[in-house]
C-alpha cells in the first residue's frame, strides 16, 4: 500500500519567516527514513502504513509546541493498495505523457 500525504504545518506566533521551524521538522522526516520531497508550499511523504503517515504528522507537532503557541497545519491523503514508489512515480507518468523531462 502506498500512504502519500502532503502535508504543511508552521507557527503562526513567529512572525513573517518560519523557515528555522519549518527546519525542525524536516530534520525529523530526514531522519525517520520515509521517503519525502520537500517543495515550496509543504512536503510531501511516501508511507506504507497509515500509523507511520500519522506519526510524522504528531512528530512534527512535538517539533513545533514547545516554542510556539498556536500552529497551522493542512493535510492532503492519497492512499493506494498495491502501488508503492508514487512519490517518483507520479512524476515520472507525467514526463512518459508529455514525452519529455518536467521542472521538480
Amino acid at each position: 500500500m502506498s500512504i502519500m500525504l502532503e502535508f504543511a504545518m508552521f507557527p503562526t506566533d513567529k512572525g513573517e519567516s518560519v523557515s528555522s521551524y519549518v527546519s525542525k521538522i524536516i530534520e525529523m522526516i530526514d531522519k525517520s527514513g520515509v521517503s519525502y520531497k520537500l517543495t515550496p508550499m509543504g512536503t510531501v511523504i511516501e508511507c506504507e502504513k497509515m500509523d507511520e503517515a500519522l506519526e510524522i504528522i504528531k512528530k512534527s507537532y512535538e517539533c513545533l509546541e514547545k516554542d510556539c503557541s498556536r500552529i497551522y497545519s493542512s493535510m492532503n491523503f492519497d492512499i493506494r493498495k498495491g502501488k508503492t514508489g508514487r512519490l517518483e512515480g507520479k512524476i515520472a507518468s507525467i514526463e512518459r505523457t508529455l514525452g519529455k523531462s518536467i521542472k521538480h
